[in-house]
């Protein structure tokens, strides 16, 4: 028997990146919001250890994989479910863009383990054990749209933002996360997002007011090169008609939020032109 789900690319509307906590991690609070661009994630229960089959070569296809993680960690937690078998994952989401394609694949692989052992575990709670998996994850779980806090973990769900017009790139480049946040724990942050603002903006379903407050702090990070790559395509964004666009997560994934999906559409071919490599996307709302 194989159950399959899928796994939604999610993204940071905004992003703010506090002071270190004592645990070594830094507090960060946003805005976050799911879309229904995603990867097809398929588990086949089975004898033996997990392995996972990606296509991609640099992807481990054994227990080390976010995805087989996730499946051991749901049964170390409940004792249910199988001990191992086969999942496949169908890529879509670029890996490390910031669009949390390992996180939402973890997510899915825990809906599926749930789904298998009779749903003993209410979403609230599978939320809860999907911490120890990234900070991501909790979010991914029910995605949507939500105010996130702490280390990304404290959710505050927020009315559905959902139906919006997206186009998802992705540079041809990777962004080290730990080294951005130590970029930022050595300068001052000269401007910051309007996550309040925001949050009204996403509440009253305001999309101009949303595109106009789309800022990442992570941005102010970024290598020299790799900042003017981004804003580069940002800037491309805007150009094909963005009402607003930004980085998201840790980078380097750059999205525009558009008035339609036909400017959507056309923006991706323009994009495309320039040799960027983009998708056309919506945002989602939450699963229950």
């Amino acid at each position: 028997m194989t159950l399959r789900d899928r796994a939604f690319a999610k993204l940071n509307l905004c992003l703010d990146v506090g002071e270190k906590l004592p645990d070594g991690y830094h507090a960060v609070r946003g805005i976050m919001q799911s879309t229904d661009f995603c990867d097809e994630v398929l588990l086949t229960p089975g004898e033996g250890p997990w392995r996972v089959e990606s296509g991609l070569s640099y992807l481990p296809s054994g227990e080390t994989n976010l995805a087989a993680r996730a499946a051991l960690h749901f049964r170390k937690v409940t004792g249910l479910g199988p001990a191992g078998g086969r999942i496949t994952l169908h890529k879509r989401i670029p890996v490390c863009g910031g669009y949390g394609g390992g996180s939402s694949d973890a997510a899915a692989v825990l809906r599926i383990m749930n789904r298998l052992s009779g749903n003993p575990l209410r979403w609230e709670e599978l939320e809860e054990i999907s911490l120890p998996l990234g900070a991501d994850v909790p979010f991914c779980i029910r995605g949507g749209t939500a105010l996130a806090e702490g280390k990304g973990e404290r959710l505050t769900p927020l009315p559905d933002f959902a139906g919006r017009a997206l186009v998802l790139c992705r540079p041809d480049f990777s962004c080290s996360t730990p080294q951005l946040f130590q970029a930022l724990d050595k300068r001052k942050i000269r401007i910051r997002p309007d996550v309040a603002g925001m949050r009204r903006a996403a509440e009253e379903g305001d999309t101009a007011g949303v595109a106009r407050r789309l800022f990442n702090v992570f941005e102010e990070g970024l290598p020299k090169k790799q900042r003017d790559a981004v804003w580069e395509i940002r800037n491309a964004l805007l150009g094909a008609g963005a009402l607003g666009a930004a980085m998201t997560g840790s980078g380097s994934g750059v999205f525009g939020l558009f008035p339609d999906g036909d400017a959507a559409e056309e923006a991706c071919r323009v994009l495309g032109e320039l040799g960027v490599e983009a998708h056309p996307a919506q945002t989602t709302g939450r699963l229950v």
